[in-house]
């Protein structure tokens, strides 16, 4: 008798044993459909695609060390310093799911088990855009030293349009560093364009055109956003839409940092437009360090190892300027270590957002699942840290060096862009 349970037990849990073992057809290709695919696909930021079972078992050792080693997948926003939508980051559960599967020999399972394969969006993260723009003919950045270059978009919509999202592909990830999206209403973009041989015109430091002297423009923020490596698009929440006034041109500048080969390039924007017309205008809110004279100003000492640096922004003490943040988009560069923003409010602070890892390589603008409260004199308060000795293998300088704000890839920044609308819906 005594026997006969022994051996009842041992097959229970034996049998427990293999049914806890993950598969790729019940547990792993749920996780890479949800936290995964966005990049692993073809043709997108990822080396390689995680569609198929045979794609995934090949990768399988190498992907248990990189989820244990929390390289992979690169969602950066600490949790509990605000809850952003979206997030691809894995679950503790999820990541010893995969762990499992992998050192388990990376069994298939069954293959009615599979889920549903995701809608083929083709080479676009969020399918195909109401609108492509293409830079107008390709440029090859010189080699070795930083670029700014700007290229004229014109637009032919008979209106001002609504839109929900942007995307932007690089021609050439290899060279582009990052691309800011800017408006013009004044049609100044076109005679810098003309007055410089060659596709685009130089534009260091701005577009070089008056963005804010046309109210259209003003009331558009400027600016339809932009693109830095690792980020990806996402379309507004409902109700929130950016403006792009009727006869705009979109200049789509892009800094080039090429240093090792020179290669061609010719970026495209997507725009997606909001379905049915906003209740709120989207604006988006620069905070940087300035000194005592409103200029950008900031200084890390060459050798220091955890110099941190501080901007702040105080909103108008009105309620008329209660706000809403939607979004945010941190911004540092290769010295970067940590950042964090936070919003003073009510005499509490409150984390708005925090990345303890900072990877120049892995960017993006982040979501809130619920809006955060900005009144009328709050205070936003930014902290950038970073490592400028020789132990930050991303150091650029062999020898450090005193290093201050700046475009340029060897120079820093400290930034967040802060998506805001008016809480009483004011535009």
């Amino acid at each position: 008798m005594v026997r006969a349970l022994f051996i009842a037990v041992c097959v229970s849990a034996a049998s427990h044993a293999a049914l806890a073992q993950p598969t790729y057809s019940r547990e792993v290709s749920r996780i890479l459909q949800a936290k995964c695919q966005n990049c692993h696909r073809p043709n997108d930021i990822a080396p390689f695609p995680l569609q198929t079972y045979e794609q995934a078992s090949t990768w399988s050792t190498d992907i248990a060390r990189v989820v244990r080693e929390r390289i992979m997948p690169p969602w950066k926003p600490v949790a509990g310093h605000g809850e952003f939508r979206d997030s691809f980051g894995l679950t503790d559960e999820e990541r010893e799911t995969l762990i499992r599967w992998a050192e388990g020999g990376a069994p298939e399972g069954d293959a009615a088990d599979l889920p549903e394969p995701l809608p083929e969006r083709g080479e676009w993260v969020l399918g195909e855009p109401d609108v492509v723009l293409t830079m107008p003919e390709p440029y090859t950045p010189p080699r070795g030293k930083d670029m700014y270059r700007c290229f004229v978009l014109p637009t032919t919509f008979d209106a001002d349009r609504w839109i929900s999202a942007v995307d932007v592909l690089p021609g050439n990830r290899g060279v582009v560093h990052h691309a800011i999206l800017y408006l013009d209403t004044t049609g100044a973009s076109e005679k810098l364009d003309a007055a410089e041989e060659g596709p685009g015109y130089t534009c260091y430091g701005g577009p070089g055109t008056p963005i804010f002297s046309d109210v259209r423009a003003v009331l558009a923020g400027g600016t339809v956003g932009g693109w830095a490596p690792g980020a990806r698009p996402h379309h507004l929440p409902d109700g929130i839409g950016m403006t792009l006034p009727v006869g705009a041109r979109i200049i789509l500048q892009l800094h080039y940092y090429s240093t090792r080969v020179s290669a061609e390039d010719q970026t495209r924007i997507g725009l997606y437009f909001s379905k049915s017309e906003p209740e709120r205008r989207l604006y988006y809110l620069p905070v940087v360090p300035l000194d005592s004279r409103g200029w950008l100003r900031m200084e890390i000492p060459a050798g220091a190892e955890r110099h941190e640096v501080q901007a702040t922004f105080r909103t108008p003490p009105l309620s008329l300027f209660n706000l809403r943040a939607i979004n945010v988009f941190p911004h540092m560069h290769l010295l970067g270590r940590e950042i964090r923003l936070d919003v003073r409010k009510n005499g509490e602070w409150e984390p708005m957002i925090y990345i303890d890892n900072w990877d120049f390589n892995w960017q993006g603008s982040y979501t809130y699942q619920e809006p955060v409260s900005v009144p009328g004199g709050a205070t936003l308060r930014l902290r950038c840290t970073y490592d400028n000795s020789t132990n930050n293998p991303r150091n650029p300088s062999p020898e450090p060096k005193l290093v201050t704000w700046g475009e340029g890839t060897e120079d820093e920044m400290c930034l967040a862009f802060v998506g805001m609308v008016f809480e009483r819906g004011l535009f």
